[in-house]
């Protein structure tokens, strides 16, 4: 599709219209309140307002605000009907994983919404009648006289509802058994994937289709990549959002980590003109090298030519002078001296010369993020002489398999009978802990006295790693941060208490560096939030005089890197160098083998770190740079 707007050719690669917010909760905001002037509308014309509706993380927001249009007075349900999208099977109501229960905790009990027009599946209903409850729900939808509005999310495998890839378009309400991927992106609220329904009912593609209206929801990272393939890619059933193409009105509403992959945002000279500053050259010329597969210093005219890129070879002239440009700004990215290399010109250099010994704290959202993202660079600043502090923001203790908690707990007792230690309020704790582990059920919240010991269990394996490092145990803070604090995996929002925390940290330690995790694959992840966290407080702080000589390193998980043109800082590992982080992330014994929250990536922790900073400086040597090992990369924050 072709545009011309303001005499500018403009190219568009999406076949959906999509709307992008900074974040998920400005994006929200914008589709609670095209909800609330639908219903207002329905009930100016004395008519009722049929909304279809989805259930998980992604539309939590969207009912958040819609809770505070009603409680303020401006807005009635009493005129809508909801029909929800789908519900697990078998599964009992008042499970924490229902959706049924999750629309009453999220929406349906904070408002004036008749209960009687509330319509969910039923995972109860025994699988004999299954079909004519099915039956019966695509009645009702009728009988209401369609839905008006429906909101989606999307699945990492482009399911829409529960509508897996292989679902046909013309399907309807029905059972329908699960993706693998799909009960791996559900185990965390199962206790395991083994604890995931096998099945679960689902509108059907056809009934989605039947709306009159349709928004989807999609937020963060791990979304981009199947957003990019529902809306710029061909129909088919592999990717079921892609049928929404054929729909008349329709649009994806995504934050801008979802955006990533889109091409306006991946290659937007392909789209648009655009302003060629540093980073937009930078990105460009990385594209072009690894699409034509050469490095940086052999691309040549025709090769800008040829990939629409003729508008920055006419800036510059020649594409010698352009590679040039490029790889020296690579190059200097490139640094084994993470704190600033002393007595040194930093002109060029990612960090400063001075002061010598710097101030370093690394925040740490879980008990072992530091070694398995950094573990190199964490090394290499303790070496080259710098006070390094490491915050663990978590206690990370529902990632403890209840087996290695009961092997630990019966050390405990079977130490202290052997030697006759008589502190009952200890021994009870452990008593109690145990006695809960024996009986307790599938997804089942842990009590208070286990999530104490695997808390524990977690934090000793994080103060190995420091010592194994080199870092002292004063320089260890464990910061517990309440958000965290629920014994499940859905988390508070985060409280005042909890940026008081990061505030009195780093008014302790005044740093000159601080290191934070900034995956964005899940915006409502533990990395994320902690992350939040961490730039409000240093938005409270930055006042200080200290705060002014204190910069700012996001690095990334396990799972991901930045793109290349992203990264301002690469610090090459040599083979020794990756070995010993591999021995400083097994100091975390309970992560290794059996994580709880494994998802479809087999591979161990140490795996993952490996080949990803294997990868990365792949990547460098790809386009023309030193060949190493591996590296750790990271992108400076401007707060």
């Amino acid at each position: 599709m072709i545009t011309v707007l303001n005499n500018k050719r403009t190219v568009s690669f999406e076949k959906i219209h999509v709307q992008q917010y900074a974040t998920a909760a400005e994006a929200s905001v914008q589709v609670a309140h095209e909800i609330a002037a639908l219903i207002k509308d329905k009930q100016a014309k004395g008519q009722r307002a049929v909304l279809g509706l989805a259930t998980g993380s992604t539309p939590k927001k969207v009912y958040k605000e819609l809770v505070r249009l009603h409680r303020e007075g401006d807005l009635s349900f009493h005129n809508v009907i909801a029909f929800n999208l789908d519900e697990y099977f078998p599964i009992q109501p008042i499970a924490w994983q229902s959706y049924k229960r999750f629309m009453k905790e999220n929406l349906f009990a904070h408002i004036d919404i008749d209960q009687d027009d509330c319509h969910i599946p039923d995972g109860t209903v025994p699988q004999e009648f299954m079909k004519m409850h099915c039956e019966q729900y695509e009645k009702f939808i009728e009988d209401a006289g369609g839905i008006d509005f429906q909101l989606l999310g999307i699945g990492r495998n482009g399911h829409i509802g529960f509508n897996e890839p292989g679902s046909h378009n013309s399907s309807v309400t029905r059972l329908i058994t699960l993706d693998i991927s799909t009960r791996l992106d559900a185990a965390p609220e199962f206790g395991g994937t083994t604890n995931v329904p096998k099945k679960a009912i689902t509108m059907g593609v056809s009934t989605i289709l039947k709306a009159k209206k349709i928004v989807l929801l999609a937020w963060g990272e791990n979304k981009a990549g199947i957003v990019q393939q529902a809306v710029e890619g061909a129909v088919t059933e592999l990717v079921p959002a892609s049928y929404l193409q054929a729909h008349s009105d329709v649009k994806f509403v995504i934050d801008d980590a979802c955006a990533l992959e889109l091409t306006r945002n991946k290659a937007p000279w392909l789209t648009d003109t655009v302003m060629w500053h540093q980073q937009m050259i930078k990105k460009a010329v990385t594209h072009l090298a690894l699409t034509v597969n050469k490095p940086i210093l052999k691309l040549t005219n025709n090769d800008y030519n040829e990939n629409r890129l003729s508008d920055l070879l006419a800036l510059y002239g020649q594409a010698y002078d352009i590679n040039i440009d490029v790889f020296n700004w690579l190059q200097h990215t490139i640094t084994g001296w993470p704190g600033g290399k002393p007595n040194a010109d930093d002109t060029n250099r990612p960090e400063r010369a001075t002061p010598h010994k710097k101030r370093v704290l690394l925040f740490s959202p879980h008990p072992d993020d530091d070694i398995i993202s950094m573990g190199g660079t964490f090394q290499r600043l303790v070496d080259q002489g710098h006070e390094v502090h490491v915050a663990y923001q978590t206690s990370g203790n529902i990632a403890v398999a209840d087996d290695e908690a009961f092997r630990f707990i019966q050390f405990v007792l079977d130490f202290n009978k052997q030697f006759n230690i008589t502190n009952t309020e200890s021994t009870a704790l452990y008593e109690k802990a145990a006695r809960f582990l024996k009986t307790k059920a599938k997804g089942e919240k842990d009590i208070d006295e286990l999530r104490y010991v695997k808390g524990i269990i977690r934090r000793g394996e994080a103060l190995n790693t420091c010592r194994y490092t080199g870092v002292p145990d004063e320089q260890a803070h464990f910061l517990n941060m309440p958000f965290y604090e629920t014994g499940l995996v859905e988390k508070k929002p985060l409280g005042e208490a909890d940026y008081e925390i990061i505030m009195n940290l780093i008014e302790k330690v005044q740093p000159h560096q601080v290191y934070a995790a900034g995956d964005l694959a899940d915006p409502h992840g533990t990395h994320k939030v902690c992350l939040d966290a961490i730039l409000e407080a240093m938005k409270r702080l930055k006042q200080k005089d200290y705060m002014k000589d204190c910069w700012l390193w996001l690095y990334k998980g396990a799972w991901a890197e930045w793109d290349i043109h992203q990264i301002e800082m690469a610090v090459p590992l040599s083979p020794d160098q990756v070995l010993k982080k591999r021995a400083g992330i097994f100091k975390h014994q309970s992560q290794k083998d059996g994580v709880v929250f494994q998802g479809s990536d087999s591979r161990e922790f140490w795996q993952r770190a490996e080949e990803r900073n294997k990868a990365t400086a792949d990547l460098y040597n790809q386009l023309g740079l030193a060949e190493y090992a591996a590296m750790e990369a990271f992108v400076r924050w401007q707060y």
